[in-house]
């Protein structure tokens, strides 16, 4: 798909998409729940899922949508994490993962209990484009219309940046 016609239904998707003014990645989220009819909550990554672990992905399960997310990051990168992940659900994206790459992620979750996992680590394919640029066009609206904020705490630098390298296939071993 070409970037302008990807452009153009991202921003058509934008149109009916109900953001809160001002903006707060909580209510965007219940606010979505409530449409959809469905719980979505979300979890910060299990500790120990690894360094090849993406900073973040959404698991739908029979009863629910969860987006876990990257806990070490600084608020901002938090909520762009968030933002991709609820594109994806947006979108109707559906990408099934194998149950190895799952159980090595959630151990303690039975797989038979999940519907599907959409985790990413690298943006290759449409849909990944779409759902990255949906979030930037939600986080460019929303930063048209609120005040800076302070950055928060500092993560952890290095490890931010190696995470980003391995998303853009340029990660070191």
């Amino acid at each position: 798909m070409s970037l302008r016609r990807l452009r153009q239904q991202c921003e058509a998707r934008l149109r009916e998409i109900d953001v809160p003014d001002p903006f707060d990645i909580e209510v965007f989220c219940a606010r979505l729940a409530e449409r959809r009819g469905r719980p979505l909550q979300v979890l910060p990554l299990p500790e120990g899922v690894g360094p090849d672990a993406p900073c973040g992905f959404w698991m739908a399960t029979h009863r629910r949508d969860i987006v876990f997310v990257e806990a070490a990051t600084s608020p901002l990168h938090r909520e762009h994490i968030i933002l991709h992940e609820v594109a994806h659900i947006i979108c109707g994206h559906a990408e099934e993962v194998p149950v190895d790459t799952f159980a090595r992620l959630l151990p303690h979750l039975d797989a038979d209990m999940v519907g599907r996992v959409l985790g990413r680590t690298s943006y290759t394919t449409d849909e990944e484009r779409e759902a990255e640029l949906l979030a930037s066009l939600i986080l460019a609206r929303v930063r048209r219309a609120r005040p800076p904020q302070s950055p928060g705490p500092a993560p952890d630098i290095a490890a931010v940046l190696n995470r980003a390298a391995r998303t853009l296939g340029q990660g070191r071993d």
